[in-house]
């Protein structure tokens, strides 16, 4: 009842708008000041390592995850300075504008997890929630924004994709 809700009520479309403007505008001014700024991943993918989540005994709660950082990510900081600044970037900007909305949240989500993980609590756990919310709307989050345009062009792309395949091409 809640999912349908939050998929298909135009009250719901309006709020949904509200959250994602938020989550929006707070993705994008990361990124932008991340590319303004100078941004280098080093310090924290550092800070991460060398000081894990732990448990109440004192055992590393992630160690898989502080294994990824130490032995991928840091060796490679240069493809994170990158992809993060921009990343966050994308992800506001696709929300801001209701344009792939739940593929910007899904990796806007997948990018919280990975602060979470590192160890950042910060604002993290409620743009996670938040963005759960978004992600379960599904297309409403986007309908007042650009996807009221683009997700039914998607669409009949991928049908039109769908019906042609199997034949044989003609060439003439």
């Amino acid at each position: 009842m809640f999912n349908k809700f939050l998929r298909e009520n135009k009250i719901s479309a309006v709020l949904l708008t509200v959250i994602r403007l938020y989550l929006g505008y707070a993705w994008f001014t990361a990124g932008l000041h991340k590319l303004t700024g100078g941004f280098d991943a080093a310090g924290f993918l550092k800070g991460a390592t060398a000081n894990p989540v732990k448990g109440p005994d004192g055992s590393v709660v992630y160690g898989w995850y502080v294994e990824f950082l130490k032995g991928f990510a840091l060796p490679n900081v240069e493809i994170f300075n990158f992809i993060v600044p921009w990343g966050e970037l994308l992800i506001g900007l696709g929300l801001l504008l209701g344009c792939l909305t739940t593929a910007a949240m899904f990796f806007g989500l997948v990018m919280n997890f990975s602060f979470f993980l590192a160890g950042t609590v910060s604002h993290n756990p409620t743009d996670i929630l938040l963005g759960f919310i978004i992600l379960a709307a599904g297309c409403n989050a986007g309908k007042i924004g650009l996807d009221r345009w683009v997700v039914p062009f998607f669409r009949k792309l991928s049908k039109k994709e769908i019906g042609n395949r199997g034949k044989p091409k003609v060439t003439a």
